[in-house]
């Protein structure tokens, strides 16, 4: 019987047990094909079929109609994604807002001011007060004119989200989901894209899941490299080149685990009800563990607090490895602890990380 540990690494991160048995289970032979999905052409009927169901899924479980959204399966990562978004959409004088509330914004505003450095414009901005809080969408003053605004609805380091994204703009909002993705329902009706790594909620690391509205990319750029234009991928259903057969084909295992676990609606109320367990427990214990985000502004993917020294962390992380527990370092840049609870980590699990943090704060 193989032992798995309780896995809060950030990412790659854990995956549901069921997208990987049946993995396991098909490997070596894919539906009588005699070949591994890693095998197989990218242009067969066999894996086209699951290409397309994952496609399908992810629209499904968004709640996005198939006639007005379209979903690209793309390499490179959220960080390529920090530089296609702007070489597609703008150019010839267009210009972008940009809201910094983290790393990974502060990489999507660095790369767009590569290619257009005087059309990026940060409209709003937390790292003042060390990104422990996005803003109200309210208060933002987005340009009109702007092309976009883009949005990192969930910041893995500080451990902060948007609480729910704006439904009105007077631009289209872009939003980087990558830690957030398919982790609860959202109103895409002011959303024009979306884009996620899927090593989070979706799936492995190696593919890089863009949605986006079917009339969007009429406004790209023309003339770019065929590679980087989101239009060659569309007309092509992703397979333009050869894509990461084997990340998709576990993309849509983990869609299908969704779908059985009850759809978007029942993930989301595990979600909740791991973020009210684990800020529970921070809370009753104020002064031995502090939470880095704001209570508007906690995030129910990462949570990321404090202990009262470095030693104590030292050591809470090293018993939480022996009692079962992997992956509860906080990110290099900012020390501390963080608890990476994505769609696969259980209500179970959390609830034996409690008893865990309890005890160890009564303890110590």
């Amino acid at each position: 019987m193989t032992q798995r540990i309780i896995n809060f690494n950030p990412g790659p991160c854990a995956l549901p047990l069921p997208a990987l048995q049946t993995a396991q289970a098909e490997l070596l032979d894919f539906q009588g094909t005699g070949m591994s999905i890693m095998e197989i052409s990218h242009r067969s009927k066999e894996y086209e079929a699951v290409h397309n169901e994952a496609k399908s899924l992810i629209l499904e479980h968004l709640g996005f109609d198939a006639a007005e959204w379209d979903v690209l399966f793309l390499g490179g990562g959220a960080h390529l994604q920090f530089f296609m978004v702007p070489y597609n959409f703008l150019g010839d004088g267009r210009k972008a807002d940009y809201v910094n509330t983290g790393t990974w914004s502060k990489g999507a505003i660095k790369e767009a001011r590569l290619l257009f450095p005087e059309a990026i414009r940060e409209a709003a901005s937390t790292e003042a007060d060390r990104f422990d809080h996005v803003p109200r969408w309210e208060e933002i003053e987005v340009d009109p004119q702007a092309a976009y605004v883009h949005l990192t609805s969930n910041n893995t380091i500080f451990g902060t989200q948007w609480p729910t994204l704006p439904t009105k703009s007077p631009v289209p909002v872009f939003v980087d989901m990558s830690s957030d993705f398919l982790a609860r329902r959202i109103d895409g009706q002011a959303i024009d894209l979306i884009y996620a790594g899927a090593q989070k909620n979706a799936g492995p690391a190696g593919v890089t899941i863009v949605v986006l509205r079917k009339g969007a990319v009429e406004r790209c750029r023309k003339g770019i490299s065929a590679m980087l234009s989101y239009k060659t991928h569309l007309d092509a259903n992703s397979l333009y080149n050869t894509p990461p057969c084997f990340s998709i084909y576990m993309v849509r295992n983990v869609m299908r685990w969704i779908r059985d676990s009850g759809g978007i609606d029942a993930i989301e109320a595990a979600n909740r009800k791991k973020g009210e367990l684990l800020y529970g427990c921070l809370d009753r214990n104020p002064g031995f563990f502090k939470p880095h985000a704001r209570p508007d502004s906690r995030s129910l993917m990462n949570v990321t607090f404090r202990l009262p020294s470095e030693e104590f962390e030292a050591k809470l992380i090293a018993d939480a490895k022996k009692a079962g527990f992997q992956g509860l370092k906080g990110h290099r840049s900012v020390g501390g602890i963080r608890v990476s609870m994505y769609n696969a980590i259980s209500v179970a699990n959390i609830e034996a990380l409690v008893s865990f943090l309890e005890e160890f704060a009564r303890t110590v």
